[in-house]
């Protein structure tokens, strides 16, 4: 087998994996960053049940879901204290 022949074969089988890796990264990412999102949105809801009782309400949204989601409890928090203090 020619030289040229095998290390472009190796450097092409390099690249493709390369390619491939970082599309897995990113889709693994993006399912974390959607995890949370959904559980932030569930505690925003859990919130917005029990909260009734006291008179706090957080709207859930799409920016709201996204805060508490990666910001976890102190998200929560900082919202909670947007809406009572500031809205």
């Amino acid at each position: 087998m020619q030289p040229i022949l095998v290390i472009s074969t190796i450097i092409g089988l390099i690249v493709i994996l390369l390619l491939a890796g970082g599309k897995v990264k990113l889709f693994g990412l993006v399912g974390q960053v959607l995890t949370k999102c959904v559980i932030g949105a569930l505690l925003l809801f859990f919130i917005n049940t029990f909260g009734a009782q006291f008179d706090i309400h957080v709207p859930i949204n799409v920016l709201t879901t996204a805060v508490s989601g990666v910001l976890g409890l102190s998200g929560i928090g900082a919202l909670l204290v947007i809406s009572q203090f500031i809205l």
